[in-house]
C-alpha cells in the first residue's frame, strides 16, 4: 500500500470515527442503478455508490454452504440459514454481507439508501427465527435464490424490522433493486412497515421517495427523446435547434434522487444496444459516468462535530453481468475497471474470499 493511499485511509478513518460516534448527523447517500441488456442475452446489473464518508467497502466471495447468522432488533441471534449459491460482490464497513452484487445463477441485488422514506416491520422476539437486518437482505436473497420470480415468491416469509447497525450507531434506511438473467427486474421497499414489491420494468433505481412515485414523475417528461426536435416555424420566422441534443431539452441536470432516475432513466433507454455482455458493460460504466459526483459539489446543511460539512461523493461504480458472472468496478481512487470472476472462484470454500478494492490511479507516460 502507498504512503499516499495509507495517509488517505487514516484520515478518512478518523474522519468517519468522528462523525459517527459523535452521532451529529447521518451519512448521506446518492446511488443511482441502471439495467441493461445486451443482443447476445446477457444482462448487465451496474450502480453508483455515494456516501458522504469512505465506507471502506472490499469484494467479498461467499462460497456454497456457508452458515449465516442474521440480526434481530433485541441484540439476539436472527434467522438462521446456509448459503445455497456462491455469490460475489462489495461489502462496506467490514461486514460479511454484500451490498451489491449478484450469485452463480445470475441473480443480482443492489442496496440503495432510502432515508425519510424506510419505514421497516414490526417486530416482536417471536419473530427472531425468522427475522433478518436490512443491510443483510440482499446476501440473504443471492445466497438463496435463482431468479426474480422465486424472490417473489419468498420474499414474505422474513421480517424485516428496524436493527440497528452497530458500525454507524444507526437504523440504516434502505430499499432493494433485484435482477436476474432473464432480464426480470424488482424493487423491494418497506413502507410504513408493509412489504411492497413492485415489477421493475426500466431497472431503474435511485434513492426517495418510493419507486411509484418516480414512475409517475416520468410523466412529467413525457418531451424527452434521443432524437433531435426538428425545426418549427414561429410566425414569420424559423426556430432551429442550436446543436445536438435537442431532444433531451429539460432534463433533469442535478443530483436529487428523482433528477437522477428521469436520467437513468432516459440513457438506459436511449442507448443503441451492445453486441456483448463484455460491451455493455463498458457502456454502463460509459452511461454511469453522467453520475458520478465529485467531493464537494453535494453537501450537508448542517456541520458535523468538528464543524465540516458532510460531501457525498462516488466512492466505486459497479457492474455485474449475469450471464458471465463477472462482477467489474472501479474507485475513487482508481478509475480502471478490475474485475472478479466468480466462476474462476472456489465456489465450495470454507470461508468468505475478501479482495481489497483499493489501489491509487496509475498514469500512463506515453512518448509515441
Amino acid at each position: 500500500m502507498s504512503t499516499k493511499t495509507k495517509s488517505r485511509k487514516f484520515l478518512s478513518t478518523i474522519t468517519a470515527a468522528s462523525l459517527l460516534l459523535a452521532s451529529v448527523i447521518q451519512p448521506v447517500n446518492a446511488c443511482t442503478g441502471i439495467r441493461l441488456t445486451a443482443t447476445d442475452g446477457s444482462v448487465i446489473h451496474a450502480r453508483t455508490l455515494e456516501f458522504g464518508i469512505d465506507i471502506e467497502s472490499s469484494v467479498l466471495v461467499v462460497p456454497r454452504g456457508y452458515a449465516r447468522s442474521a440480526s434481530a432488533p433485541d441484540g439476539k441471534p436472527g434467522m438462521q440459514w446456509t448459503t445455497k449459491y456462491a455469490v460475489v460482490g462489495a461489502n462496506g464497513a467490514g461486514v460479511p454481507f454484500i451490498f451489491d452484487g449478484h450469485n452463480e445463477k445470475g441473480l443480482a441485488v443492489g442496496t440503495f439508501y432510502f432515508p425519510g422514506s424506510a419505514e421497516y416491520m414490526p417486530y416482536t422476539p417471536t419473530d427472531a427465527s425468522k427475522t433478518i437486518a436490512p443491510w443483510e437482505l440482499g446476501s440473504w436473497l443471492m445466497e438463496s435464490f435463482a431468479s426474480v420470480d422465486e424472490v417473489k415468491a419468498n420474499i414474505d416469509k422474513v421480517v424485516v424490522p428496524a436493527v440497528l447497525f452497530s458500525a454507524w450507531k444507526m437504523v440504516p434506511p434502505v430499499h432493494y433493486v433485484v435482477h436476474d438473467a432473464s432480464g426480470k427486474s424488482i424493487t423491494i421497499e418497506y413502507l410504513e412497515g408493509k412489504l411492497n414489491v413492485r415489477d421493475n420494468p426500466l431497472g431503474v433505481i435511485t434513492n426517495s421517495p418510493s419507486f411509484d412515485w418516480h414512475m409517475t414523475n416520468l410523466r412529467n417528461y413525457v418531451n424527452i427523446s434521443a432524437q433531435d426536435v426538428a425545426e418549427k416555424q414561429l410566425g414569420p420566422i424559423k426556430i432551429s435547434p442550436s446543436g445536438i441534443g435537442s431532444g433531451m431539452l429539460g432534463l433533469p441536470g442535478d443530483m436529487t434522487p428523482p433528477s437522477r432516475f428521469v436520467r437513468a432513466a432516459a440513457f438506459s433507454q436511449a442507448l443503441y444496444p451492445s453486441d456483448t455482455g463484455y460491451v455493455a458493460v463498458l457502456q454502463a460504466f460509459h452511461l454511469l459516468n453522467n453520475f458520478d459526483i465529485p467531493h464537494g459539489a453535494a453537501r450537508t446543511v448542517e456541520l458535523d462535530a468538528n464543524g465540516n460539512r458532510l460531501a457525498d461523493y462516488t466512492l466505486w461504480t459497479s457492474a455485474n453481468d449475469l450471464k458471465a458472472k463477472r462482477f467489474y468496478f472501479r474507485t475513487f481512487e482508481n478509475s480502471q475497471i478490475r474485475m472478479v470472476d466468480l466462476m474462476s472462484m472456489d465456489l465450495q470454500a470454507k470461508t468468505i474470499k475478501t479482495i481489497s478494492m483499493m489501489g491509487d490511479e496509475e498514469v500512463k507516460a506515453l512518448t509515441n
